[in-house]
């Protein structure tokens, strides 16, 4: 039997361990998203909290987990006997991996067998399996988009629809859900991050004293899981037997009137969409109050669950971090709590109770007997001492990325000593290798839709075509496979010349398995758009980098609403280099790009030849994925190899070709550029305004 981590083992972790409960005592909450880095035991708490909710009782042999007490009506392995016998499991503990399909999520149907044998066979996904249990989504962030839709549907609505050819299935699908993710990866959408109920942001602590304690329980629970499950065992049931007690006592809960037009009164000052912040706010400080044994909800419980409740709805810009100003709400919630407030209840011990002291005898090192699991908390309830710096950090307020120079106030004092020194000094300073500035970038702007050519195959998404399961009918083909999508017309087109050799009178058709065709669907996918940015100094002697900055940022938008991943390479000074590999957080691209420094001679070929390394190594990780290459540079080759032969590496590249150069003489570097490498040619004056540019590259390739 495999052992799992307790709970109540787990150190720290404070909003993560409350967040979990709430949804566990309330699932009306609407699940929890754990945003945090990697290795801060995210996997661990989640798993560890499906241990201890209490057993379930469900129909013997029904794979919906109804309730024999009050079955589901219209449970496809149904009707069940209303109060009939029962058997008690553990509450299920379902994981959707990645790469699931919408089948395997939602359940299918044997298309096949309905149409020749006229069975109504029905497969259940996952969504039955964690019916009445916890469904657990791994980097839920890169999950495809219609999935988290469905995913998110079915939570809401307690209900998963299949539906296949005029044939629907529906059941019960009611569980707590939990999606984790590291924002380095990419983010979710903020109209998908709203349909979180709540959301805890995690980080490692910087704590010596708690981080040896992590590493002191961690290495007891692999020398023997057995054991030190068995030194947890009594502050595992209190917490499990805590969590159905608080369930039971949800329903007498009041909200009074008050808290209620406080909750609405901080909703609105904070300035979220629609009402379902105001929703899961009421819920959450009903399960809190609950959990602190009190009949009625305080200001405190709304403190509580406004904090986990409202960051994430706070986003504007899809480069915007999730944060919540704690000052503001603890102002909000003085101004309107009144008097009315009754007496708290007793003092929390926390989540896990008294759980927080390893028992005697703990083994797990000295000093660690009387400490307690969360001992030393930051003031924010979280493991963490440092904040990262938010993507849309600039200027001073963004610290420097490994490799790059500073945004600090050195440039703007080293422009103004080389303005003192003259006109040539200054001219001097700005070509100089070692010289740097950092440019500003203004706002972003619309850009035109910019297309690999051809037909692909990769991941969905919004910007070249591509064969999917998901769009337009584009014809039929013979399966590979179970049908999962039935071309109707052209399975009957194929039945119809063999029906009197089958012996069929009458009317309707005889079909066979050879007859079923499948619909051939035709959608868009998100491709590899890989930015190469010329930031030499001929670039900002020209006041062009903030132009520059501000269309590859308007571009790095179109990447994110397109679900594309995006790579960046800079070339300056000797060399160039890869200042964010290849990813689906394009947030990390912004912050990146908004620190870039710009100076130097202009190695041209060699930022080629980097894009042609980095784009060898990404079709053997992704073959599917088709790249887009977009060059940003005004042409001209100061340092480094021959730009011919650099060029050659990527023949075949769909490529883009942003043309920098300006003044009232021009050279056409870019021009001749873009002809090497048989890309098209977009001015940067004129990206902004252009309507109809690269709609797809056909007609140029």
């Amino acid at each position: 039997m495999i052992v799992t981590y307790p709970f109540s083992a787990v150190v720290g972790l404070d909003d993560l361990k409350l967040a979990l409960v709430l949804n566990a005592v309330s699932p009306r909450v609407g699940g929890v998203l754990v945003r945090g880095e990697k290795g801060t035991a995210k996997s661990t708490i989640v798993r560890a909290l499906a241990a201890q909710l209490p057993t379930v009782t469900v129909v013997p042999g029904c794979r919906f987990a109804c309730d024999p007490v009050v079955p589901d009506p219209e449970c496809p392995d149904g009707p069940h006997e209303p109060r009939g016998e029962g058997v008690e499991r553990p509450a299920a503990l379902v994981e959707l991996p990645v790469g699931a399909s919408e089948d395997r999520l939602a359940g299918s149907l044997d298309v096949e067998r309905a149409l020749t044998e006229g069975v109504k066979a029905f497969e259940p996904g996952l969504l039955a399996a964690a019916h009445r249990g916890v469904l657990y989504v791994d980097e839920v962030n890169l999950l495809h988009d219609h999935l988290v839709d469905l995913l998110l549907d079915a939570a809401a609505l307690g209900t998963c629809y299949v539906e296949r050819e005029s044939v629907s299935v529906r059941h019960a699908a009611r569980f707590l859900l939990v999606g984790t993710m590291n924002p380095e990866e990419g983010e979710l959408r903020p109209q998908l991050l709203d349909r979180f109920g709540l959301t805890v942001e995690v980080r490692a602590s910087r704590d010596p004293e708690e981080r040896a304690e992590v590493v002191r329980r961690r290495l007891a629970f692999e020398a023997d899981a057995t054991a030190f499950a068995h030194r947890w065992a009594g502050e595992e049931s209190a917490l499990s037997a805590r969590i159905a007690a608080t369930r039971s006592r949800v329903p007498g809960v009041r909200l009074p009137d008050a808290r209620l037009r406080q909750i609405a009164t901080v909703c609105a000052a904070f300035e979220v969409d629609g009402l379902r912040a105001d929703l899961v706010t009421a819920n959450a400080a009903i399960a809190h109050a609950a959990w602190q044994d009190r009949d009625t909800v305080t200001t405190e419980d709304v403190r509580a669950a406004a904090r986990l409740s409202l960051p994430h709805r706070r986003r504007r810009d899809p480069f915007d971090a999730p944060g919540l100003d704690e000052a503001l709400l603890d102002e909000l919630l003085e101004r309107t709590s009144g008097d009315d407030d009754p007496d708290g209840g007793p003092d929390d011990p926390g989540p896990g109770g008294p759980a927080g002291a390893p028992p005697p005898g703990d083994g797990t090192g000295p000093g660690t007997r009387d400490r307690p699991t969360g001992a030393e908390p930051p003031a924010d309830g979280r493991t963490a001492a440092a904040d990262p710096p938010a993507a849309g950090a600039t200027g001073a307020d963004a610290p420097p990325v490994a490799g790059e120079a500073a945004p600090d106030t050195a440039p703007a004092m080293d422009a103004a000593a080389s303005q003192a020194a003259g006109p040539q000094a200054a001219s001097r300073a700005a070509a100089s290798p070692s010289a740097s500035q950092v440019a500003g970038v203004a706002a972003p702007y619309r850009v035109p839709l910019l297309e690999v050519p051809g037909v692909g195959e990769g991941a969905v998404g919004r910007r070249s075509r591509s064969r999917t399961r998901r769009g337009r009918s584009a014809g039929a083909r013979r399966p590979h496979g179970p049908v999962r999508d039935l071309h109707v017309p052209a399975t009957l087109l194929a039945a119809a010349p063999h029906q009197r050799e089958r012996g069929h009178r009458g009317p309707g058709l005889t079909l066979r398995g050879d007859d079923l065709r499948e619909v051939m669907r035709e959608g868009r996918e998100g491709n590899l758009v890989l930015f190469v940015v010329d930031a030499s100094g001929s670039m900002a002697a020209r006041k062009r980098m903030t132009a520059v900055k501000t269309a590859v940022l308007s571009l790095l938008l179109d990447a994110y609403q397109r679900r594309d991943k995006v790579g960046l390479i800079t070339f300056r000074g000797a060399g160039a280099e890869v200042a964010l590999p290849p990813t689906s957080s394009v947030e990390a691209g912004a912050a990146r790009l908004r620190s870039l420094p710009t100076g130097g001679r202009t190695p041209l070929a060699a930022g080629l030849v980097r894009a042609a390394e980095v784009l060898r190594v990404e079709r053997l990780r992704d073959p599917a994925r088709r790249p887009l290459l977009v060059l940003v540079t005004d042409g001209r080759a100061t340092a480094g190899g021959e730009v011919d032969r650099a060029a050659a590496l990527l023949a075949g590249t769909a490529s883009v070709v942003v043309d920098c150069e300006s003044g009232p003489v021009r050279l056409g570097l870019a021009v001749r550029l873009a002809a090497r490498l048989r890309a098209r040619l977009v001015p940067l004056d004129s990206l902004a305004d252009l309507g109809s540019v690269v709609r797809d590259h056909r007609k140029a390739v």
